[in-house]
């Protein structure tokens, strides 16, 4: 192979490359929102005109002598994941999915991998690659290497501003009112994204953690210790519990308990590196990022500073997303820890030896968070052992596309039967402690998922243009012992069909644990009037 050609063609070349093959989804939302019809088909090739414009100013502010192969090579392996992301699952690269990926575990990282996803792999980046080393690019002097970049960049900027007067009205309406057509463009938008994501670690200027709630205090005037086992569930929507009306039966183990499942419950985000620190925040969503949730301590540091609640979090998830760096920590995902894998480790190994720690606690209160692996997709056939294959047929592969709706649902409702179960085996362990404790189990989910509904798959969409399928959320609460005999559960499984969020577990526990601080909320409280007596 004897190729060559110079910079300047070969860039308009992967501009027209990635338009064409890169952009599939982006092409797919925008035909669904202008059909080809008439006159409009010169509008929408204009749009094609445009990013392939807008990709190759990108391409030429790059370009050099020495490093254009290896960044075009680079930018063909990333759009290509970007493109097969997408293209399968039908969710977005922006700031917050980078937050994602930078906290999946390879675990996790795994359960993307296809047949489908080597196919991208050859097709858009190994081959274009080889095609691209082979080249022999004609060497320019400085002075006409620059010439040529800059005719290129004035070609391209004078094209976009014809077409978008051309087809002024088009644009102005594409640009109001389809902002989110441009989160599916690739390369552009998850560049943009990276971006993005870098410039949060030089925002903040917060070098230290504020402190939150110092002078916080236990009162609960001689009333029984608590032991309280938190359950913050993974990828669980609400409508596929059969507690709040879904036709499958999917809570059979919890439908025997006295359990108040909470059937208007919304997520605080849709993906887990937000959800999780926002639960634990006192920010509530409309205030909340990441940058301040880092930077503040939260729900676990007040316990802390009672000096009378004993903490533990217990991960089988990818981690704790920074709440739990400053208390006792386990991680569960991996043995030898966790004793019950097959091979994948199971929720209920986070149960194990927790008797034990249980019983080494003499004094204080006791607040046990177990982090589930829950239903994380796209491998739900991963999430459950055999036995609980109850629903058929199912996926049986992380490649959504190539199975049907039902099978795709039997295999997320089985994980969902899973969590049922493991559920009812805390409260299992509750019973035996409802004796010497005031005993409680909250269940919430961190976020929902989408199962196909809309064409699309996962979760992390930006909240903003997410489907309700991924903000709600599955939510179940449990009392015993002298806490159960305190509540008035008529008032309780009134107030549990109202609107409630993740903005309001912050407080909820705070009250739960009659914790005096400045930080709680009352009216935040879920519980603020359920107790016959003082909590």
């Amino acid at each position: 192979m004897n190729l060559k050609t110079t910079q300047t063609k070969l860039l308009i070349g992967i501009s027209i490359f990635f338009t064409i093959f890169f952009n599939i989804s982006f092409f797919e939302k925008t035909f669904a929102v202008y059909p080809i019809s008439g006159s409009r088909i010169f509008f929408l090739l204009s749009l094609s005109l445009v990013l392939t414009s807008f990709i190759n100013i990108l391409l030429n502010l790059v370009r050099s002598k020495y490093a254009t192969k290896p960044i075009l090579i680079s930018l063909l392996f990333l759009s290509t994941l970007a493109a097969y992301v997408m293209d399968s699952y039908g969710t977005v690269l922006d700031d917050t999915m980078f937050l994602n990926i930078f906290n999946t575990d390879t675990h996790e990282a795994f359960d993307l991998l296809s047949f489908r996803l080597l196919i991208y792999l050859i097709f858009l980046w190994i081959i274009p690659s080889f095609i691209i080393y082979k080249i022999n690019l004609t060497s320019f002097s400085f002075k006409e290497e620059a010439l040529s970049r800059l005719k290129s960049l004035l070609g391209s900027v004078l094209l976009i501003v014809v077409l978008l007067f051309s087809f002024g009205k088009n644009y102005a309406s594409f640009f109001r009112e389809q902002k989110t057509l441009r989160y599916y463009t690739n390369p552009t938008y998850y560049i943009y994204s990276v971006g993005k994501y870098i410039s949060h670690f030089f925002d903040s200027n917060q070098t230290h953690i504020d402190s939150l709630g110092l002078n916080a205090v236990v009162d609960r005037k001689g009333l029984k210790r608590q032991l309280i086992v938190f359950v913050v569930g993974e990828t669980a929507r609400r409508d596929h519990f059969s507690l709040n009306g879904y036709k499958k039966e999917t809570n059979p183990y919890l439908k025997k308990e006295n359990v108040v499942s909470f059937s208007n419950m919304t997520s605080c985000g849709t993906s887990t590196a937000i959800s999780v620190p926002c639960i634990f925040s006192n920010f509530g969503r409309s205030k909340f990022n990441n940058e301040k949730a880092a930077s503040t301590e939260n729900l676990l540091d007040i316990l802390s500073h009672t000096k009378k609640v004993n903490i533990l979090w217990r991960d089988n998830n990818s981690n704790s997303k920074g709440v739990a760096l400053r208390v006792p920590y386990e991680d569960y995902k991996q043995p030898p820890l966790n004793t019950i894998c097959d091979p994948e480790c199971r929720d209920v190994g986070m149960l194990v030896g927790l008797q034990d720690y249980i019983n080494t606690k003499k004094d204080g209160n006791v607040f046990i968070v177990l982090h589930q692996m829950g239903n994380h997709g796209p491998a739900y056939y991963k999430r459950y052992p055999p036995a609980f294959e109850k629903f058929k047929p199912v996926c049986q592969t992380n490649e959504l596309e190539k199975c049907s709706n039902e099978e795709i649902n039997n295999a997320y409702d089985n994980a969902t039967l899973y969590t049922d179960f493991f559920l009812s085996k805390v409260i299992s362990l509750l019973k035996e402690n409802s004796s010497n404790f005031g005993t409680s189990m909250f269940y919430i989910s961190d976020h929902g998922e989408s199962l196909g509904e809309k064409g699309l798959y996962l979760h992390s969409l930006p909240y903003f243009m997410a489907p309700d399928e991924q903000k709600n959320i599955a939510a179940v609460l449990w009392f015993g012992g002298d806490t159960a005999k305190n509540i008035n559960y008529d008032l309780l499984k009134k107030k549990a069909v109202k609107p409630y969020s993740h903005d309001n577990i912050f407080h909820t526990f705070l009250g739960l644990m009659k914790i005096k601080t400045p930080e709680y909320n009352k009216e935040l409280d879920i519980f603020n009037d359920v107790f016959k007596i003082n909590k």
